[in-house]
Protein backbone atom coordinates (compact mmCIF):
# COMPACT_ATOMS: atom_id res chain seq x y z
CA UNK A 1 0.00 0.00 0.00
CA UNK A 2 1.20 3.49 -0.76
CA UNK A 3 2.21 5.43 2.30
CA UNK A 4 0.33 8.42 1.06
CA UNK A 5 -2.89 6.37 1.09
CA UNK A 6 -2.44 5.11 4.75
CA UNK A 7 -5.08 6.79 6.95
CA UNK A 8 -3.16 6.04 10.19
CA UNK A 9 -0.99 8.96 11.26
CA UNK A 10 2.72 8.19 11.52
CA UNK A 11 4.71 7.83 14.81
CA UNK A 12 8.39 7.73 15.71
CA UNK A 13 7.86 5.50 18.86
CA UNK A 14 9.46 2.08 18.28
CA UNK A 15 7.18 -0.96 18.63
CA UNK A 16 8.33 -4.00 20.77
CA UNK A 17 6.87 -7.40 21.34
CA UNK A 18 6.11 -8.70 24.84
CA UNK A 19 9.04 -11.08 24.68
CA UNK A 20 11.41 -8.28 23.69
CA UNK A 21 10.30 -6.14 26.65
CA UNK A 22 10.60 -9.09 29.06
CA UNK A 23 14.07 -9.92 27.75
CA UNK A 24 15.15 -6.29 27.98
CA UNK A 25 13.96 -6.08 31.59
CA UNK A 26 15.71 -9.37 32.43
CA UNK A 27 18.99 -8.16 30.86
CA UNK A 28 18.66 -4.81 32.61
CA UNK A 29 18.08 -6.30 36.08
CA UNK A 30 20.70 -9.03 35.80
CA UNK A 31 23.21 -6.69 34.12
CA UNK A 32 22.81 -3.66 36.34
CA UNK A 33 22.34 -5.39 39.72
CA UNK A 34 24.07 -8.74 39.30
CA UNK A 35 25.41 -10.02 42.64
CA UNK A 36 23.82 -8.18 45.60
CA UNK A 37 23.57 -8.35 49.39
CA UNK A 38 20.08 -7.67 50.82
CA UNK A 39 19.14 -7.19 54.47
CA UNK A 40 15.58 -7.70 55.66
CA UNK A 41 13.16 -9.65 57.82
CA UNK A 42 12.16 -13.15 56.76
CA UNK A 43 8.45 -13.49 56.08
CA UNK A 44 6.75 -16.47 54.45
CA UNK A 45 8.97 -19.60 54.20
CA UNK A 46 7.93 -22.53 52.00
CA UNK A 47 9.96 -25.58 50.98
CA UNK A 48 8.37 -27.24 47.96
CA UNK A 49 8.13 -30.97 47.37
CA UNK A 50 10.79 -30.60 44.69
CA UNK A 51 13.25 -29.48 47.37
CA UNK A 52 13.48 -25.83 46.32
CA UNK A 53 13.21 -23.16 49.04
CA UNK A 54 11.03 -20.07 48.62
CA UNK A 55 10.86 -17.19 51.12
CA UNK A 56 10.30 -13.43 51.38
CA UNK A 57 12.53 -10.63 52.60
CA UNK A 58 10.67 -7.53 53.74
CA UNK A 59 10.97 -4.23 55.48
CA UNK A 60 8.27 -1.84 56.64
CA UNK A 61 6.84 -1.26 53.13
CA UNK A 62 8.30 -3.65 50.54
CA UNK A 63 8.62 -7.39 49.99
CA UNK A 64 11.31 -9.11 47.88
CA UNK A 65 10.72 -12.67 46.72
CA UNK A 66 13.68 -15.01 47.15
CA UNK A 67 14.39 -18.59 46.15
CA UNK A 68 17.18 -21.08 46.69
CA UNK A 69 17.42 -24.08 44.41
CA UNK A 70 17.64 -27.59 45.81
CA UNK A 71 21.33 -27.97 44.95
CA UNK A 72 22.19 -24.65 46.64
CA UNK A 73 20.56 -25.43 49.99
CA UNK A 74 23.53 -27.38 51.52
CA UNK A 75 25.78 -24.31 51.18
CA UNK A 76 23.24 -21.70 52.17
CA UNK A 77 24.58 -21.44 55.72
CA UNK A 78 21.47 -20.67 57.79
CA UNK A 79 17.97 -21.94 57.07
CA UNK A 80 15.63 -18.93 57.15
CA UNK A 81 12.83 -18.86 59.69
CA UNK A 82 9.91 -16.51 59.88
CA UNK A 83 10.68 -13.39 61.90
CA UNK A 84 14.47 -13.62 61.56
CA UNK A 85 16.44 -10.61 60.32
CA UNK A 86 19.03 -11.87 57.84
CA UNK A 87 21.49 -10.76 55.15
CA UNK A 88 21.04 -12.71 51.93
CA UNK A 89 23.60 -12.76 49.10
CA UNK A 90 22.80 -13.85 45.60
CA UNK A 91 22.02 -12.90 42.04
CA UNK A 92 19.00 -10.91 40.90
CA UNK A 93 16.93 -12.53 38.21
CA UNK A 94 13.69 -11.79 36.40
CA UNK A 95 10.94 -14.05 35.08
CA UNK A 96 9.63 -12.88 31.74
CA UNK A 97 6.49 -14.95 31.56
CA UNK A 98 5.23 -13.64 34.92
CA UNK A 99 6.79 -10.14 34.86
CA UNK A 100 8.38 -10.77 38.29
CA UNK A 101 11.86 -10.37 39.63
CA UNK A 102 13.44 -12.22 42.54
CA UNK A 103 16.69 -12.87 44.37
CA UNK A 104 18.41 -16.21 43.94
CA UNK A 105 19.81 -16.35 47.50
CA UNK A 106 22.91 -18.54 47.71
CA UNK A 107 24.14 -17.59 51.20
CA UNK A 108 22.16 -16.42 54.25
CA UNK A 109 23.49 -15.01 57.52
CA UNK A 110 21.63 -13.88 60.60
CA UNK A 111 21.59 -10.07 60.94
CA UNK A 112 19.70 -9.78 64.23
CA UNK A 113 16.30 -10.16 65.84
CA UNK A 114 13.40 -9.39 63.52
CA UNK A 115 11.59 -6.11 63.99
CA UNK A 116 8.20 -7.75 64.39
CA UNK A 117 9.46 -10.32 66.86
CA UNK A 118 11.26 -7.60 68.82
CA UNK A 119 8.04 -5.57 69.00
CA UNK A 120 6.12 -8.65 70.09
CA UNK A 121 8.61 -9.41 72.86
CA UNK A 122 8.43 -5.80 74.03
CA UNK A 123 4.64 -5.96 74.28
CA UNK A 124 4.78 -9.31 76.08
CA UNK A 125 7.15 -7.95 78.71
CA UNK A 126 4.99 -4.86 79.26
CA UNK A 127 1.75 -6.81 79.66
CA UNK A 128 3.41 -9.44 81.84
CA UNK A 129 4.66 -6.70 84.13
CA UNK A 130 1.06 -5.53 84.55
CA UNK A 131 0.04 -9.03 85.65
CA UNK A 132 -2.21 -9.81 82.68
CA UNK A 133 -0.53 -13.19 82.17
CA UNK A 134 -0.99 -14.37 85.78
CA UNK A 135 -2.97 -17.58 86.25
CA UNK A 136 -4.66 -16.16 89.36
CA UNK A 137 -6.70 -13.66 87.33
CA UNK A 138 -7.91 -16.23 84.80
CA UNK A 139 -11.45 -17.57 85.15
CA UNK A 140 -12.39 -21.27 85.05
CA UNK A 141 -14.37 -22.44 82.05
CA UNK A 142 -18.02 -23.49 82.55
CA UNK A 143 -18.46 -27.24 82.37
CA UNK A 144 -21.48 -27.13 80.05
CA UNK A 145 -22.19 -23.64 78.65
CA UNK A 146 -25.68 -22.95 77.34
CA UNK A 147 -24.59 -20.31 74.79
CA UNK A 148 -21.16 -20.03 73.12
CA UNK A 149 -20.01 -16.84 71.40
CA UNK A 150 -17.56 -17.22 68.50
CA UNK A 151 -15.45 -14.33 67.17
CA UNK A 152 -14.16 -15.27 63.71
CA UNK A 153 -14.67 -14.78 59.98
CA UNK A 154 -17.67 -16.23 58.19
CA UNK A 155 -15.74 -16.91 54.98
CA UNK A 156 -13.21 -19.42 56.32
CA UNK A 157 -13.55 -23.06 57.33
CA UNK A 158 -12.94 -22.22 61.00
CA UNK A 159 -16.58 -21.57 61.85
CA UNK A 160 -17.68 -24.73 60.03
CA UNK A 161 -15.11 -26.81 61.95
CA UNK A 162 -16.28 -25.38 65.28
CA UNK A 163 -19.99 -25.93 64.54
CA UNK A 164 -19.34 -29.45 63.26
CA UNK A 165 -17.34 -30.40 66.37
CA UNK A 166 -19.95 -28.92 68.72
CA UNK A 167 -22.72 -30.81 66.91
CA UNK A 168 -20.78 -34.09 67.26
CA UNK A 169 -19.89 -33.67 70.96
CA UNK A 170 -22.75 -31.75 72.59
CA UNK A 171 -25.02 -29.43 70.53
CA UNK A 172 -25.17 -25.92 72.01
CA UNK A 173 -26.52 -22.52 70.95
CA UNK A 174 -23.83 -20.52 69.10
CA UNK A 175 -23.69 -16.74 68.49
CA UNK A 176 -21.21 -15.71 65.77
CA UNK A 177 -19.72 -12.19 65.65
CA UNK A 178 -18.13 -11.87 62.19
CA UNK A 179 -14.83 -9.97 62.11
CA UNK A 180 -11.84 -9.51 59.84
CA UNK A 181 -9.11 -11.94 60.89
CA UNK A 182 -6.34 -10.35 58.83
CA UNK A 183 -5.23 -6.87 57.91
CA UNK A 184 -5.58 -3.45 59.49
CA UNK A 185 -9.23 -3.93 60.47
CA UNK A 186 -8.57 -7.17 62.36
CA UNK A 187 -7.47 -5.80 65.74
CA UNK A 188 -10.20 -3.17 66.28
CA UNK A 189 -12.99 -5.48 65.09
CA UNK A 190 -11.88 -8.35 67.33
CA UNK A 191 -11.60 -6.02 70.34
CA UNK A 192 -15.08 -4.58 69.66
CA UNK A 193 -16.53 -8.09 69.31
CA UNK A 194 -15.17 -9.17 72.70
CA UNK A 195 -16.44 -5.98 74.34
CA UNK A 196 -19.81 -6.32 72.57
CA UNK A 197 -20.36 -9.86 73.86
CA UNK A 198 -19.55 -8.70 77.40
CA UNK A 199 -22.01 -5.81 77.07
CA UNK A 200 -24.96 -8.16 76.46
CA UNK A 201 -27.35 -8.88 79.35
CA UNK A 202 -28.36 -12.34 80.45
CA UNK A 203 -32.10 -11.71 80.19
CA UNK A 204 -32.07 -9.55 77.06
CA UNK A 205 -33.45 -10.23 73.60
CA UNK A 206 -29.97 -11.38 72.52
CA UNK A 207 -28.69 -13.66 75.30
CA UNK A 208 -25.25 -13.20 76.81
CA UNK A 209 -22.84 -16.08 76.05
CA UNK A 210 -21.43 -18.22 78.83
CA UNK A 211 -18.17 -18.80 76.92
CA UNK A 212 -16.24 -17.00 74.15
CA UNK A 213 -14.02 -18.50 71.44
CA UNK A 214 -11.70 -16.25 69.39
CA UNK A 215 -10.61 -18.35 66.42
CA UNK A 216 -8.61 -18.08 63.20
CA UNK A 217 -6.81 -20.51 60.91
CA UNK A 218 -3.07 -20.75 60.47
CA UNK A 219 -0.89 -18.26 58.59
CA UNK A 220 2.30 -16.27 58.66
CA UNK A 221 3.19 -13.92 61.46
CA UNK A 222 2.03 -11.01 59.31
CA UNK A 223 -1.36 -12.67 58.82
CA UNK A 224 -1.73 -13.27 62.56
CA UNK A 225 -0.34 -9.89 63.61
CA UNK A 226 -3.78 -8.45 64.35
CA UNK A 227 -4.03 -10.81 67.36
CA UNK A 228 -0.69 -9.47 68.64
CA UNK A 229 -2.05 -5.94 68.96
CA UNK A 230 -2.27 -4.53 72.47
CA UNK A 231 -5.93 -3.50 72.07
CA UNK A 232 -6.93 -7.14 71.45
CA UNK A 233 -4.89 -8.41 74.40
CA UNK A 234 -6.40 -5.85 76.78
CA UNK A 235 -9.95 -6.58 75.58
CA UNK A 236 -9.43 -10.32 76.16
CA UNK A 237 -7.94 -9.67 79.62
CA UNK A 238 -10.88 -7.43 80.59
CA UNK A 239 -13.51 -9.96 79.47
CA UNK A 240 -15.84 -11.09 82.26
CA UNK A 241 -16.88 -14.05 80.10
CA UNK A 242 -14.35 -16.94 80.09
CA UNK A 243 -12.42 -16.83 76.80
CA UNK A 244 -10.64 -19.51 74.74
CA UNK A 245 -8.09 -18.38 72.14
CA UNK A 246 -7.73 -20.61 69.08
CA UNK A 247 -5.57 -18.54 66.72
CA UNK A 248 -3.43 -20.34 64.18
CA UNK A 249 -2.09 -23.83 64.41
CA UNK A 250 -0.40 -25.54 67.35
CA UNK A 251 3.00 -23.97 66.65
CA UNK A 252 1.60 -20.43 66.24
CA UNK A 253 1.68 -18.22 69.33
CA UNK A 254 0.06 -14.79 69.56
CA UNK A 255 -0.36 -12.26 72.33
CA UNK A 256 -4.01 -13.16 72.94
CA UNK A 257 -2.94 -16.69 73.89
CA UNK A 258 -1.17 -15.39 77.02
CA UNK A 259 -4.09 -13.30 78.35
CA UNK A 260 -6.94 -15.69 77.51
CA UNK A 261 -8.35 -18.03 80.14
CA UNK A 262 -7.47 -21.08 78.02
CA UNK A 263 -5.45 -21.59 74.83
CA UNK A 264 -6.47 -24.17 72.23
CA UNK A 265 -3.96 -25.42 69.63
CA UNK A 266 -6.61 -25.33 66.85
CA UNK A 267 -10.20 -24.06 66.43
CA UNK A 268 -11.44 -27.65 66.44
CA UNK A 269 -9.65 -28.26 69.74
CA UNK A 270 -11.34 -25.12 71.14
CA UNK A 271 -14.75 -26.68 70.46
CA UNK A 272 -13.59 -29.88 72.17
CA UNK A 273 -12.47 -27.89 75.23
CA UNK A 274 -15.73 -25.88 75.33
CA UNK A 275 -18.16 -28.81 75.78
CA UNK A 276 -17.93 -32.40 77.02
CA UNK A 277 -19.03 -35.45 75.06
CA UNK A 278 -22.76 -35.99 75.51
CA UNK A 279 -22.54 -39.76 75.07
CA UNK A 280 -19.82 -39.93 77.73
CA UNK A 281 -22.04 -38.00 80.14
CA UNK A 282 -24.97 -40.31 79.47
CA UNK A 283 -22.73 -43.32 80.02
CA UNK A 284 -21.41 -41.79 83.26
CA UNK A 285 -24.96 -41.11 84.52
CA UNK A 286 -25.99 -44.67 83.68
CA UNK A 287 -22.91 -46.00 85.47
CA UNK A 288 -23.66 -43.88 88.55
CA UNK A 289 -27.26 -45.09 88.52
CA UNK A 290 -26.10 -48.70 88.37
CA UNK A 291 -23.59 -48.07 91.17
CA UNK A 292 -26.30 -46.47 93.32
CA UNK A 293 -28.61 -49.42 92.72
CA UNK A 294 -25.83 -51.88 93.59
CA UNK A 295 -24.97 -49.88 96.70
CA UNK A 296 -28.59 -49.98 97.86
CA UNK A 297 -28.82 -53.71 97.25
CA UNK A 298 -25.52 -54.36 98.99
CA UNK A 299 -26.55 -52.12 101.91
CA UNK A 300 -29.79 -54.05 102.35
CA UNK A 301 -27.93 -57.34 102.13
CA UNK A 302 -25.36 -56.24 104.73
CA UNK A 303 -28.08 -55.08 107.13
CA UNK A 304 -29.96 -58.35 106.73
CA UNK A 305 -26.75 -60.29 107.42
CA UNK A 306 -26.06 -58.11 110.45
CA UNK A 307 -29.57 -58.71 111.77
CA UNK A 308 -29.19 -62.45 111.30
CA UNK A 309 -25.84 -62.34 113.13
CA UNK A 310 -27.42 -60.46 116.03
CA UNK A 311 -30.29 -62.94 116.11
CA UNK A 312 -27.82 -65.83 116.34
CA UNK A 313 -26.06 -64.05 119.25
CA UNK A 314 -29.30 -63.82 121.29
CA UNK A 315 -30.00 -66.67 123.80
CA UNK A 316 -32.73 -69.23 123.05
CA UNK A 317 -36.02 -69.03 124.99
CA UNK A 318 -35.40 -72.49 126.44
CA UNK A 319 -32.08 -71.29 127.89
CA UNK A 320 -33.74 -68.20 129.38
CA UNK A 321 -36.46 -70.28 131.09
CA UNK A 322 -34.24 -73.15 132.26
CA UNK A 323 -32.98 -71.48 135.47
CA UNK A 324 -36.41 -70.13 136.58
CA UNK A 325 -37.93 -73.53 135.88
CA UNK A 326 -35.30 -75.17 138.07
CA UNK A 327 -35.97 -72.70 140.89
CA UNK A 328 -39.70 -73.35 140.58
CA UNK A 329 -39.14 -77.08 140.83
CA UNK A 330 -36.93 -76.56 143.89
CA UNK A 331 -39.54 -74.38 145.61
CA UNK A 332 -42.24 -76.87 144.75
CA UNK A 333 -40.23 -79.62 146.40
CA UNK A 334 -39.54 -77.54 149.55
CA UNK A 335 -43.08 -76.12 149.92
CA UNK A 336 -44.72 -79.09 151.82
CA UNK A 337 -41.97 -79.21 154.43
CA UNK A 338 -42.16 -75.43 154.88
CA UNK A 339 -45.92 -75.56 155.37
CA UNK A 340 -45.59 -78.36 157.94
CA UNK A 341 -42.93 -76.43 159.84
CA UNK A 342 -45.04 -73.23 159.84
CA UNK A 343 -48.11 -75.05 161.16
CA UNK A 344 -46.10 -76.65 163.94
CA UNK A 345 -44.56 -73.31 164.91
CA UNK A 346 -47.98 -71.63 165.10
CA UNK A 347 -49.36 -74.58 167.10
CA UNK A 348 -46.55 -74.13 169.65
CA UNK A 349 -47.23 -70.38 169.97
CA UNK A 350 -50.97 -71.05 170.40
CA UNK A 351 -50.31 -73.58 173.11
CA UNK A 352 -48.09 -71.10 174.87
CA UNK A 353 -50.77 -68.41 174.70
CA UNK A 354 -53.46 -70.81 175.90
CA UNK A 355 -51.43 -71.39 179.07
CA UNK A 356 -51.31 -67.65 179.93
CA UNK A 357 -53.11 -65.95 182.85
CA UNK A 358 -56.67 -64.65 182.08
CA UNK A 359 -55.79 -61.24 183.56
CA UNK A 360 -52.90 -60.95 181.14
CA UNK A 361 -55.21 -61.87 178.25
CA UNK A 362 -57.72 -59.20 179.33
CA UNK A 363 -54.93 -56.64 179.57
CA UNK A 364 -53.70 -57.61 176.09
CA UNK A 365 -57.22 -57.37 174.67
CA UNK A 366 -57.75 -53.89 176.24
CA UNK A 367 -54.43 -52.68 174.77
CA UNK A 368 -55.35 -54.00 171.35
CA UNK A 369 -58.76 -52.24 171.65
CA UNK A 370 -57.05 -48.91 172.45
CA UNK A 371 -54.74 -49.35 169.46
CA UNK A 372 -57.71 -50.07 167.23
CA UNK A 373 -59.59 -47.02 168.53
CA UNK A 374 -56.48 -44.82 167.95
CA UNK A 375 -56.13 -46.14 164.45
CA UNK A 376 -59.84 -45.48 163.86
CA UNK A 377 -59.48 -41.81 164.81
CA UNK A 378 -56.51 -41.47 162.41
CA UNK A 379 -58.21 -43.37 159.59
CA UNK A 380 -60.66 -40.62 158.49
CA UNK A 381 -58.03 -37.87 157.94
CA UNK A 382 -55.79 -40.39 156.19
CA UNK A 383 -58.64 -41.35 153.85
CA UNK A 384 -59.32 -37.68 153.07
CA UNK A 385 -55.66 -37.03 152.31
CA UNK A 386 -55.50 -40.15 150.11
CA UNK A 387 -58.65 -39.08 148.22
CA UNK A 388 -57.24 -35.60 147.70
CA UNK A 389 -53.95 -37.05 146.38
CA UNK A 390 -55.85 -39.37 144.00
CA UNK A 391 -57.94 -36.43 142.80
CA UNK A 392 -54.77 -34.37 142.11
CA UNK A 393 -53.30 -37.29 140.18
CA UNK A 394 -56.46 -37.61 138.14
CA UNK A 395 -56.35 -33.88 137.33
CA UNK A 396 -52.69 -34.17 136.32
CA UNK A 397 -53.51 -37.17 134.14
CA UNK A 398 -56.22 -35.16 132.47
CA UNK A 399 -53.68 -32.46 131.47
CA UNK A 400 -51.20 -35.09 130.20
CA UNK A 401 -53.99 -36.64 128.14
CA UNK A 402 -54.46 -33.28 126.35
CA UNK A 403 -50.76 -33.11 125.56
CA UNK A 404 -50.79 -36.71 124.39
CA UNK A 405 -53.79 -36.03 122.15
CA UNK A 406 -51.97 -33.07 120.61
CA UNK A 407 -48.84 -35.13 120.01
CA UNK A 408 -50.95 -37.93 118.57
CA UNK A 409 -52.52 -35.48 116.09
CA UNK A 410 -49.06 -34.20 115.09
CA UNK A 411 -47.81 -37.75 114.61
CA UNK A 412 -50.86 -38.57 112.48
CA UNK A 413 -50.22 -35.47 110.34
CA UNK A 414 -46.57 -36.43 109.82
CA UNK A 415 -47.60 -39.96 108.95
CA UNK A 416 -50.08 -38.61 106.40
CA UNK A 417 -47.35 -36.42 104.79
CA UNK A 418 -45.00 -39.37 104.63
CA UNK A 419 -47.67 -41.57 103.09
CA UNK A 420 -48.46 -38.92 100.44
CA UNK A 421 -44.75 -38.50 99.60
CA UNK A 422 -44.32 -42.26 99.38
CA UNK A 423 -47.30 -42.51 97.03
CA UNK A 424 -45.90 -39.68 94.86
CA UNK A 425 -42.49 -41.37 94.65
CA UNK A 426 -44.15 -44.68 93.76
CA UNK A 427 -46.23 -43.02 91.00
CA UNK A 428 -43.11 -41.28 89.63
CA UNK A 429 -41.19 -44.57 89.61
CA UNK A 430 -44.02 -46.31 87.77
CA UNK A 431 -44.15 -43.43 85.27
CA UNK A 432 -40.39 -43.62 84.64
CA UNK A 433 -40.54 -47.37 84.13
CA UNK A 434 -43.52 -46.98 81.76
CA UNK A 435 -41.64 -44.32 79.74
CA UNK A 436 -38.57 -46.54 79.53
CA UNK A 437 -40.75 -49.48 78.45
CA UNK A 438 -42.39 -47.34 75.75
CA UNK A 439 -38.97 -46.26 74.46
CA UNK A 440 -37.79 -49.87 74.28
CA UNK A 441 -41.00 -50.83 72.47
CA UNK A 442 -40.46 -48.07 69.90
CA UNK A 443 -36.88 -49.26 69.42
CA UNK A 444 -38.19 -52.81 68.94
CA UNK A 445 -40.64 -51.61 66.30
CA UNK A 446 -37.84 -49.70 64.56
CA UNK A 447 -35.54 -52.73 64.47
CA UNK A 448 -38.32 -55.17 63.50
CA UNK A 449 -38.35 -56.60 60.02
CA UNK A 450 -41.98 -55.52 59.67
CA UNK A 451 -40.82 -51.95 59.05
CA UNK A 452 -39.00 -53.33 55.99
CA UNK A 453 -42.24 -54.98 54.77
CA UNK A 454 -43.89 -51.53 54.69
CA UNK A 455 -41.35 -50.45 52.06
CA UNK A 456 -42.48 -53.14 49.61
CA UNK A 457 -40.42 -56.14 50.65
CA UNK A 458 -41.80 -59.62 51.46
CA UNK A 459 -40.73 -62.66 53.51
CA UNK A 460 -41.03 -66.22 52.10
CA UNK A 461 -41.75 -69.07 54.50
CA UNK A 462 -41.13 -72.68 53.36
CA UNK A 463 -42.71 -75.29 55.65
CA UNK A 464 -42.92 -72.69 58.44
CA UNK A 465 -39.27 -71.60 58.13
CA UNK A 466 -37.85 -68.45 56.50
CA UNK A 467 -36.43 -69.27 53.05
CA UNK A 468 -33.45 -67.09 52.09
CA UNK A 469 -32.25 -69.15 49.11
CA UNK A 470 -33.86 -71.06 46.27
CA UNK A 471 -32.66 -74.36 47.68
CA UNK A 472 -34.66 -73.69 50.87
CA UNK A 473 -37.88 -73.53 48.87
CA UNK A 474 -37.23 -76.53 46.55
CA UNK A 475 -39.28 -79.51 47.58
CA UNK A 476 -41.20 -77.62 50.31
CA UNK A 477 -44.73 -78.89 50.95
CA UNK A 478 -46.14 -75.43 51.64
CA UNK A 479 -44.89 -71.96 50.68
CA UNK A 480 -46.26 -68.83 52.29
CA UNK A 481 -45.44 -65.21 51.37
CA UNK A 482 -45.74 -62.59 54.12
CA UNK A 483 -46.56 -59.03 53.06
CA UNK A 484 -47.06 -55.94 55.17
CA UNK A 485 -50.84 -56.40 55.19
CA UNK A 486 -51.02 -60.19 55.51
CA UNK A 487 -49.84 -63.62 54.33
CA UNK A 488 -50.51 -65.46 51.07
CA UNK A 489 -50.28 -69.27 50.70
CA UNK A 490 -49.36 -70.50 47.21
CA UNK A 491 -49.14 -74.26 47.83
CA UNK A 492 -46.12 -76.49 47.34
CA UNK A 493 -43.05 -75.58 45.31
CA UNK A 494 -42.16 -77.56 42.18
CA UNK A 495 -39.54 -80.21 42.79
CA UNK A 496 -36.25 -80.17 41.01
CA UNK A 497 -36.67 -83.88 40.49
CA UNK A 498 -39.95 -83.57 38.57
CA UNK A 499 -40.07 -85.69 35.44
CA UNK A 500 -38.98 -83.86 32.34
CA UNK A 501 -41.35 -84.00 29.35
CA UNK A 502 -40.40 -86.76 26.90
CA UNK A 503 -39.35 -85.43 23.52
CA UNK A 504 -41.52 -86.59 20.55
CA UNK A 505 -40.30 -89.71 18.83
CA UNK A 506 -39.09 -89.77 15.23
CA UNK A 507 -41.91 -90.71 12.90
CA UNK A 508 -41.62 -93.60 10.41
CA UNK A 509 -41.00 -92.84 6.76
CA UNK A 510 -42.95 -95.92 5.61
Amino acid sequence: MDLLDDPTPGSNTPEFSVGEIAGAVKRLIEGELGWVRVRGEVGRVVQARSGHLYFDLKDERNVLSCMTWKGQIPGIGVMPEEGMEVVAEGRMTASGFQSKFALNAQTIAVAGEGALMALLEKRKKALAAEGLFDDARKSPLPYLPEIIGVVTSLQGVVIRDILHRLRDRFPRKVLVWPVAVQGAACAPEVARAIEGFNALTSGGALPRPDLLIVARGGGSIEDLWGFNEEVVARAAAASDIPLISAVGHETDTTLIDFVSDRRAPTPTAAAEIAVPVRLDLLAWVSEQEARLRRAQEQGGTRRADHLRNLARALPRPEALLAAPRQRLDLWDARLPAALTFAVQARRVRLAQRGALNPSLLRRAVSEDRRKIEGLGTRLAPALERAARAKRDKLDARGLNATVLNRRLEQAQERFGNLSRRLASVARQGVSDQRARLDALDRLRETLSYKATLDRGYAVIHADGKVATRKTDADGAKAIEIEFADGKLSIGSAPSKRAAKPKPPEQGSLF
